[in-house]
């Protein structure tokens, strides 16, 4: 069953404050005034109602300032968590995350991509519920579970709309199964989303900022955010850079255009290339069947750093392909930064930053009035896992009490859900 999140001015003032809170760490309710333009009448009311709901707790008294010394307030970050999972083609990882945001506990494990969902679905199952019972995490602070993976989605449905890591996976309900096996709310996003909000939440970029994220596992996505709130399009599945043509003339992909990205410049490209260079596969040991891409490009990553002249030119040739991806972005949606994230940058990111910043501030000197910074993720390897979690709490702490009530009543009547984030 789906969720049709409560939009009201109370539950939307209240995830105001919870994110300036958030935001902030430690902040006095004259200083939320300021920061969210409301009432101070409006902010007593509704920190009051955070702290009777365990969400906030007042955190002593702040310097003084000619007066008397304001009362901080701060999330707890004990009173709820959520959990993250990230499914890839080779892998799969799970984080449990606390109300701040922190990692309090990971895991991960291979054998994903070879297993049909009715076979992975328990799998991951087990792992979110000996994850919890080893963090010592009690169920009923549990907010959900953030389940992120390839684009397209039906994010509603809680389907993919691809037939990654395998055709049984195209449009099977892997929300609501998941969901029915853990009795949480589990909420289906894009892994490049959850990546580009993880940063966010975590406090690596502004607020208020406009910033992109490229996203590179096995294939390469994309996410915009801008004053927190993740760009969707129509059906929620913008910004698939990976998908992005780049040569009109190219062959065509499996998603129906031609001359896609990733077919140049992913990992898996990477990986056939160094595959199809007899030399080099045989100098690093790179078996042409392989379907572990991440092993096998994190060997042509080491190779290039450790000087090896062809596989750097194959790492650098792609990150020119994805500056001029970045370039595109920072065209389009006019972004402060873009954030490099995923397991591929991070086995790559000094090469790819470069390379990227340099493309972006000479292709786009003559027009930009302002400065892209290219910067990596600070959630490293697991930043849409992180992210994924991310945005279970963004979800509940906008929706507040309604989602919350909403939630229990479901949770008591014994059926599983499937949460929608804030569309």
């Amino acid at each position: 069953m789906a969720l049709s999140p409560t939009w009201t001015g109370k539950s939307r003032t209240r995830g105001l404050i919870l994110d300036a809170i958030r935001a902030a760490r430690t902040i006095s309710r004259v200083e939320l005034a300021a920061a969210t333009g409301l009432t101070g009448a409006t902010i007593s009311e509704l920190v009051r109602e955070l702290i009777d709901d365990g969400l906030v707790v007042e955190a002593g008294r702040g310097a003084p300032t000619g007066g008397k010394p304001r009362t901080l307030v701060q999330l707890d970050p004990r009173a709820r968590y959520s959990v993250g999972v990230q499914m890839e083609r080779n892998t799969c990882v799970i984080v449990i995350v606390d109300l701040a945001g922190r990692p309090v506990a990971r895991t991960s494990f291979q054998g994903v991509a070879s297993m049909p969902p009715d076979q992975a679905l328990p799998m991951m199952a087990s792992q979110v519920d000996a994850l919890l019972a080893t963090a010592g995490v009690e169920r009923d602070r549990v907010l959900g579970v953030g389940l992120v993976s390839y684009g397209p989605q039906d994010r509603r449905a809680g389907v993919l709309l691809s037939p990654q890591p395998s055709e049984p996976w195209l449009e099977y309900p892997v929300a609501e199964r998941l969901a029915q096996r853990l009795g949480l709310p589990v909420l289906l996003d894009n892994d490049a989303a959850a990546a580009a909000i993880g940063e966010y939440w975590l406090g690596a970029v502004d607020r208020r900022s406009t910033y992109g994220c490229i996203y590179m596992a096995s294939g390469i996505g994309g996410g915009i955010v801008v004053a927190g709130e993740v760009y969707r399009g129509s059906s929620s599945n913008s910004v698939e850079l990976g998908h992005m043509s780049i040569d009109v003339n190219g062959d065509q992909c499996s998603c129906g255009n031609v001359g896609c990205l990733e077919n140049y410049a992913g990992p898996s490209a990477l990986v056939r290339q160094a595959a199809a260079t007899p030399a080099l596969a045989k100098r690093l040991g790179l078996d042409p069947a392989t379907a572990d891409f991440l092993t096998a490009f994190a060997r042509i990553a080491a190779a290039a750093d450790a000087g090896d002249p062809a596989a750097g030119a194959l790492i650098e040739r792609s990150a020119r392909y994805l500056g001029a991806a970045a370039v595109t972005m920072t065209i389009l949606f006019d972004v402060d930064a873009i954030v490099l994230a995923g397991p591929s940058f991070a086995v790559a990111g000094a090469v790819y930053r470069t390379v990227i910043q340099e493309e972006v501030d000479r292709r786009t000197a003559a027009w930009r009035a302002h400065p892209v910074r290219v910067m990596p993720s600070v959630n490293g390897p697991d930043a849409a896992a992180i992210g994924a979690a991310a945005l279970v709490l963004q979800s509940e702490l906008t929706h507040g009490r309604a989602r919350t009530e909403e939630r229990k009543g479901a949770r008591s009547h014994a059926r599983p859900v499937v949460a929608a984030a804030g569309d």
